[in-house]
């Protein structure tokens, strides 16, 4: 064997060796903006941790909750990182199902999290995931179309000004609709804002005996209110609506306010995406005077199933994605506007954020006045804003959420949705052992 030949056998089996080495991450995310626009930043992570590659499914929410979902809980193995929620992660780390993110280095600063956040997503004082960005709700509002009909509105707005300033700016002629709100059914979708504004009304899921309160006048008073003012002030189609199609409703000029996700703030204030990034005003959640408002806590995270067989690539990944350093990489790439907002102390004392962001101030305000172990007027036997932390209530929320979408279209009453909801709610609870 010659030399030549001997050396090119060598960098051909080394060569070989670096392949076989390589590891490709596969990532289940949700279809959202910031998390798309992780996904186009994603070559900074692979040129600082060569020999990982990532593969990327992105489907929309309530497939994704869906698919991951079967996934980890028949240790199917089709995803090394996971993206999912506040309500998932207590749940799923007390089936062992996720991994304690104990390996996000030395810079990753968790102290830096925000308590209200980081406290959701933590078990026995562990990290079972971590956050990509964090949220509450709050009102976005068009101030031309509130000057043209001499409205001002309040910091602090009541459902009863809301209601009264939707029908006022709704111009039907121009399709300009005075408010748009989540319809589409699903326990993440219609029912994350349903549930956060039951609670301002003084509803609540279940008394402290487990037992469900659909039949009680909070939950009628809470129902007839949405789908009234939807029928006279929304959009038409409003019960196929989720949180996408109301963002490009809105950012196309069809909305006068929209009651929604603290992120989606960046995205219609920035003049690349949105048609009327310079007449957005911002409030709180609306109350009914009763001591809490419309407001829920959330936050997409992200996590690693047990059982990876590419733990360390994935650790790294996350603590790519969710670090410091990858803020200051949205920054640099898309400006402060677009910085994953409702993580981090440290961006909220931020200047340069502070400046870019108009809506930082109420974005932070929302979050912490949310609180997960006493979300309702009258006590509860759970912890959850806009959702019952309990593993059945993916099934149940979403069988609700069906209910009360189809009343908003009008193929059911209000009352026939809540009765479905108190027999189903009931069965369900009773079948799970909650209810003797």
């Amino acid at each position: 064997m010659t030399l030549r030949t001997f050396l090119l056998g060598a960098c051909s089996a080394l060569a070989f060796a670096g392949m076989a080495s390589a590891e490709t991450l596969t990532i289940a995310t949700v279809n959202n903006g910031d998390m798309i626009r992780m996904q186009k930043l994603t070559d900074d992570f692979k040129a600082k941790n060569p020999g990982i590659d990532v593969e990327w499914v992105t489907l929309e929410e309530n497939v994704l909750r869906q698919k991951v979902t079967t996934d980890i809980a028949t240790k199917g193995g089709q995803y090394d990182v996971l993206t999912i929620g506040t309500y998932e992660v207590p749940i799923w780390a007390k089936q062992g199902w996720l991994l304690p993110l104990d390996n996000l280095g030395d810079a990753y600063d968790v102290n830096d999290l925000l308590p209200a956040i980081r406290s959701g997503i933590s078990k026995d004082g562990k990290l079972y995931a971590a956050p990509f960005y964090g949220e509450s709700s709050m009102v976005m509002y068009r101030k031309d179309l509130f000057d043209a009909a001499g409205l001002k509105m309040p910091d602090a707005p009541t459902w009863d000004f809301i209601a009264d300033a939707a029908k006022k700016v709704t111009n039907k002629d121009k399709e300009i609709y005075g408010i748009c709100l989540r319809g589409k059914a699903g326990w993440g979708e219609n029912m994350a804002f349903l549930t956060a504004m039951s609670n301002s009304f003084g509803a609540r899921w279940f008394d402290e005996k487990w037992k469900p309160q659909f039949d009680q006048p909070e939950w009628k008073d809470t129902l007839n209110f949405y789908v009234n003012l939807m029928k006279e002030a929304g959009p038409p189609g409003a019960s196929s609506n989720g949180f996408n199609e109301n963002l490009a409703l809105f950012q196309t000029g069809k909305c006068g306010m929209w009651i929604d996700a603290t992120v989606a703030a960046s995205f219609v204030s920035d003049p690349k995406q949105s048609q009327v990034a310079d007449k957005v005003g911002f409030a709180l959640a609306p109350d009914k005077g009763l001591g809490k408002r419309g407001n829920w806590l959330w936050a997409w995270n992200l996590a690693i199933p047990a059982g990876s067989q590419k733990v360390e690539a994935a650790e790294k990944f996350v603590a790519w994605a969710t670090s410091k350093e990858y803020t200051n990489l949205v920054a640099e790439k898309e400006g402060w506007l677009n910085a994953p907002p409702g993580t981090r102390t440290s961006l909220y004392a931020n200047a340069d954020y502070q400046k870019a962001a108009p809506f930082a101030k109420m974005t932070l305000d929302s979050i912490n006045s949310a609180d997960p172990t006493k979300p309702t007027v009258k006590p509860v036997p759970y912890v959850g804003v806009q959702f019952v932390a309990i593993p059945e209530f993916q099934g149940i929320g979403t069988a609700v959420g069906q209910q009360f979408s189809a009343a908003l279209a009008g193929q059911i009453s209000v009352d026939q949705a809540l009765k479905s909801a108190q027999q189903l709610a009931t069965r369900e609870m009773t079948k799970a052992g909650y209810i003797k």
